[in-house]
């Protein structure tokens, strides 16, 4: 993180995105949670905000990127180009360091349309603490990313895709490179 980074202001702009988020779900036509739960549901769960899951990664972007078949929920494969590789390092709350560096790809499916980066991925969370199928992040980069350039990663919003609250949903499920060995509590919640 830089010297300028506010954490109060990241923190409360953070609560009031999950508060915006509750409310999309509780009221909106198009929420996941099937219209029969909605009079009971109360808010998403959600891992404390900490800003230890908010890192600066390096990207590796290819001229070239690879294809990559992505299973989804309902047996069938989404089709995504790896636009780039995102390189981080993470430092536990207690200061120490986990093993090394670690990776993840980042994606667009092959669109004309410029999409932000889909980074799905699982960690020792996914199935216990967090949806069993893996968690998802969106990044903006605010210029067209070249290799070398820094991206923020910010786990704390990392979320559920929406087959997770209905099977009425197909996602595509984290391929095995983005298969993180090491706990990531941040972000929602999802027990079952």
């Amino acid at each position: 993180m830089n010297d300028s980074f506010d954490v109060d202001r990241w923190r409360d702009d953070l609560e009031s995105k999950r508060a915006e988020k509750d409310d999309f779900f509780a009221d909106h036509p198009q929420s996941p949670i099937p219209p029969e739960e909605r009079d009971s549901f109360d808010g998403l769960d959600y891992f404390e905000p900490n800003p230890t899951y908010r890192v600066t990664a390096i990207a590796r972007v290819s001229d070239d990127p690879d294809v990559v078949l992505m299973d989804t929920t309902a047996g069938r494969e989404m089709r995504y180009r790896r636009t780039a590789t995102l390189e981080f390092d993470l430092s536990r709350a207690d200061g120490d360091l986990e093993d090394g560096t670690f990776e993840l790809g980042a994606y667009r499916q092959e669109s004309p349309n410029e999409q932000p980066l889909f980074v799905p991925f699982r960690d020792k969370t996914t199935g216990q603490q967090s949806y069993q199928g893996g968690r998802y992040m969106e990044l903006e980069s605010e210029k067209a990313l070249e290799d070398g350039d820094e991206i923020v990663v910010d786990f704390n919003l990392a979320y559920s895709p929406f087959c997770a609250y209905s099977n009425t949903f197909d996602c595509p499920l984290p391929p095995e490179e983005n298969w993180l060995e090491v706990a990531i509590p941040a972000g929602e919640r999802h027990e079952k």
